[in-house]
């Protein structure tokens, strides 16, 4: 008997208010997840998420939260 096991994605919040646009979430994301947009940071590929959180853990205004189920 085969048994999947559904693997749940990271969730990113991001909270646009706090977020001044520098960029450095987006510099240090190693598999280009996010990006910037009217100078504001995005999720751009969901999927390609580790939750390694280097960009929560950089984020100099505290602005993203990564919040891995898994673990």
């Amino acid at each position: 008997m085969k048994t999947t096991s559904k693997v749940k994605k990271p969730r990113i919040e991001i909270n646009k208010e706090w977020c001044k646009g520098c960029a450095i979430c987006v510099e240090f994301c190693p598999q280009s997840v996010l990006e910037m947009r009217d100078g504001i940071v995005h999720v751009r590929d969901l999927d390609a998420c580790t939750a390694c959180q280097l960009c929560e853990i950089r984020c100099p205004d505290f602005a993203i939260h990564v919040i891995d189920e898994d673990k």
